[in-house]
Parts: C-alpha cells; structure tokens; sequence
C-alpha cells in the first residue's frame, strides 16, 4: 500500500463523514455517506451497518468497496479500496462502534435514529491520498510519549496501592493535561467495579458503583476493551445507566445506599480503558471532558498503555513480596495512645442483608468494606481492640472476602476514604506494613439487623 492506515487514523473519528461507493451484480454503482469508519488494525477497517439499504445489498453481492475519507484537521482527501471479510453483531468491535454511534447520534439529533445493527469488517487492499490543498497539522497539547514517560516513572516509585492511585490522577493532570478522572476496580463476585479514586469532581464520589456493561465504563470492562465517545451519548449517561440497574434490582435498601457517581453533567467526550493484569480485568481508568473530539486515537494508544501498567503494579503490589511475618508482631505492639471517646454515643447500624453501614442517619458504606468495618468495631466493642493487620482480615470468616484474590488493601483504602469523607468520628490508620489502628472518638452503640430485618 502506498500509505498506512495507521497514518490517516484522524480520518476515521467520524468528525467529517465518509462516502462509500459500491457496485451491484449488475453492475449498477451506488454511493452513500458513512456514519463510521473505525480502526481495527492495521490491515482492517471497520464500517457501520445500520439500515438494510442499496450498500448493504450490493456489498453482500460484490463485496470490493471505496472509501472516500478527508482528514478534518488536514482536509487532505483519501481513497480506499475495501474488501468485506465478516459482520460482527456483539463483542468488543461492537460494541466500541455502538458506544461511538450513539455519541454521533446525539450530536446529530439522530438518536431515535441511528441504531448499530452490525459491524462490517472489511480489509484494507489500497489507500491512496487524493490530490488537494492541505493545511498544516494542529500543533498537538502535548508530547503523549514524554507524558507516558514522565508518568512511568513516577508509578515505579509507589511503594503501596494509596500511593499510586493518587500519583496516576496528579500524572493525568500534570502530564496530559486530564482535569476529571476516577479510577475503579472491579469487584468479580458482585459483576460490579467500585470507586476508588477520582479527581476534578466536586463530590469524589468513593464508593460509587457502576454494574458491568452500564455506560461507558461498565462496558469497557465487560467487553475488556477501551471504549471512547466524541460527543455526548444520552443512552451513556451514568445516571440513567444506575437508575436503569437499581430498578431492575428491585431493592428499595440499595436505593437509600447508592452514592452518586462522579462525572461531567454533559460529558462531551468520555474514554474509558481496562486496567489488566494478564488476561484478568481489575478495574477501569475513565477520562472525560467537556470538549468535544477531546481524545483520538493516540490518547487512546497512550492511555492503553498507561492503565497496563497501572494494573501490572496494582498486581505486584497485591502478590509483592510484603513481609508477612513481621505482621503479628506488628499487630501486637501497644498503638499510639489514643484519646478517650467522648461526646453522645454514634449510633451504628449494620444491615445482613447487604452489609451496609448507616452512621447515626447517614449512610457510609456497605458490600465488603462495610463487613470489614463491622468486624472492626464488634472486635472494638468486645475487647477494646484497636490494632489489626491485613493478614488476619483475609482470614477472617465474617468478612467473606469473594475471592482469594480480592485486593483487601483496596477495600481499606475505600472504607479509609470514606470515613474521612463523612467526618465520621472512626478514623482506619494505617500503622507498619500490613497493619492499621482503629481510632474511635466516640462511644459506639452497635445495632446489627439481620436480613429481612
């Protein structure tokens, strides 16, 4: 081929739509604009196949195709000599295409109109660049390979998970110029990722949750694939995706405990990338913007690459080689003196049924960080209790940790994050290497309702 198509990536965003011209049995021509052309690889295109019309019969009767492509910040003009190979209607293909469409969609005033009914992949036989009058490329924001660079870096010098949650969002900020952010691990066993960490938003929002295959964010780590969105996507708004699940969940207790997500009210570009480790899914790293087209292809790239790393450390340091055996002799060392807890008793209310903890009126937390919470403060309130190690929490029965796997030190770090949060009178300090203290500043008075209660 005369050209890559890893070159004129720029051409395939759908910000300027394509043209395509085939040709029927007969021999009669056809040509039609394009909602999309999306990357595949770098041999393969894909286009979107929404209405059975005149193209979609003529390719399945000649399936040789050209495409005709411009460069919206070049407007230098393209041609494609297409060959169609297959039609994908589920998977990751598919669903990188629908979530782009619908965006499309709705920027068009088209979203009762637009719907995906299948991907065509077609490979690429030849790219040739039209003769035209070309302007000079947009100097890019920033140098992405530097910025990864710079990013690296720094994540090699997080010694713990807290740590690096929080150097990943200042590296986004610093380096790639990413002011909302959040990041969310998954929580296998309950088909849900959680909010860990977050930045930009004015509600953090830890402790939020998104069921796999909700928005934007559900499906890139369902499908394992990043998902990135161009213009606003009403049928992706988080919202309505959590609004839509606790519905079909029909528990009126998960609607009084759900936290609201943070997010742009009108995110007009949204991308979010799988963090994995190996073949295992973790969590989601989630940009968005108000600014329309805000991320292409190479953030895409750059992101990839970054959440990899992300999820490679997040594993090293969950399987590293923490010192164990220092743990029990950590754990039973004298804390630091704490304060006698003073001022009216705190109410604490543990509910069976999903391990949600109501602080007086207000809700805090529940799933497992909330069972870890109660473990706590029943130990507290038995025997006076206020040093623990992560070691023994694993092992404890009342905590059913859903997997042996399961990052605990992550569920720390949320309960943690939370208490502060709320201002709650219960602080969780981390102490050694796999140990923390409990800190009560005021009298507690548990009340433990068991399910059905």
């Amino acid at each position: 081929m005369k050209l890559k198509l890893d070159a004129i990536r720029a051409c395939l965003d759908g910000a300027i739509p394509g043209t395509i011209a085939t040709c029927a049995a007969d021999g009669v021509p056809n040509a039609a604009y394009l909602s999309q052309v999306q990357y595949v690889d770098a041999e393969h295109v894909a286009l979107s196949w929404q209405f059975f019309n005149t193209t979609r019969r003529n390719i399945l009767a000649n399936p040789l195709a050209r495409v005709a492509l411009i460069d919206p910040t070049t407007a230098g003009h393209y041609r494609l000599l297409l060959h169609y190979l297959r039609t994908e209607e589920e998977g990751p293909l598919f669903e990188i295409m629908k979530a782009k469409l619908a965006g499309i969609a709705s920027h068009a005033g088209m979203a009762g109109v637009f719907r995906l009914l299948g991907a065509d992949v077609y490979r690429v036989l030849e790219i040739d660049q039209v003769p035209s009058r070309m302007l000079a490329p947009a100097l890019p924001r920033a140098n992405l390979l530097a910025a990864l660079r710079a990013s690296v870096e720094e994540l090699c010098l997080c010694m713990d998970l807290d740590a690096l949650l929080c150097r990943t969002l200042d590296c986004l900020e610093r380096h790639f110029d990413v002011h909302h952010a959040m990041i969310l691990l998954l929580d296998a066993s309950a088909g849900r990722l959680y909010t860990i960490a977050s930045r930009g938003y004015e509600a953090s929002g830890i402790g939020s949750e998104i069921a796999l295959g909700d928005g934007v964010i559900g499906v890139a780590a369902r499908e394992r694939t990043p998902i990135r969105i161009g213009h606003f996507a009403a049928e992706y708004s988080y919202g309505k995706a959590i609004r839509e699940n606790l519905e079909r969940s029909g528990m009126a207790l998960q609607m009084d405990t759900e936290i609201p997500l943070p997010g742009l009210p009108g995110a007009n570009s949204q991308l979010a990338v799988p963090i994995r480790a190996g073949s295992r899914v973790l969590g989601v790293l989630y940009l968005e913007s108000a600014q329309e087209q805000r991320f292409g292809y190479d953030d895409e790239d750059v992101m990839v690459s970054l959440a990899g790393g992300l999820g490679a450390a997040i594993q090293l340091l969950h399987h590293g080689p923490a010192d164990h055996r220092d743990e029990p002799r950590a754990a039973s060392r004298a804390p630091p003196a704490q304060p006698s807890a003073s001022g009216p008793p705190l109410q604490v209310r543990h509910f069976a049924e999903n391990d949600s903890i109501f602080l007086d009126t207000d809700y805090l937390i529940k799933g497992v960080a909330g069972s870890i919470l109660w473990a706590l403060l029943r130990d507290h309130a038995d025997t006076g209790r206020t040093a623990f190690s992560n070691r023994e929490l694993r092992l404890d029965p009342r905590i059913r940790l859903p997997d042996i796997s399961d990052n605990l030190e992550a569920r720390l770090i949320l309960l943690g994050r939370r208490l502060v949060e709320r201002n709650a009178p219960i602080r969780i300090e981390k102490t050694t290497r796999g140990c923390f203290q409990l800190r009560v500043e005021r009298p507690l008075q548990l009340t433990h309702l068991p399910a059905g209660a």
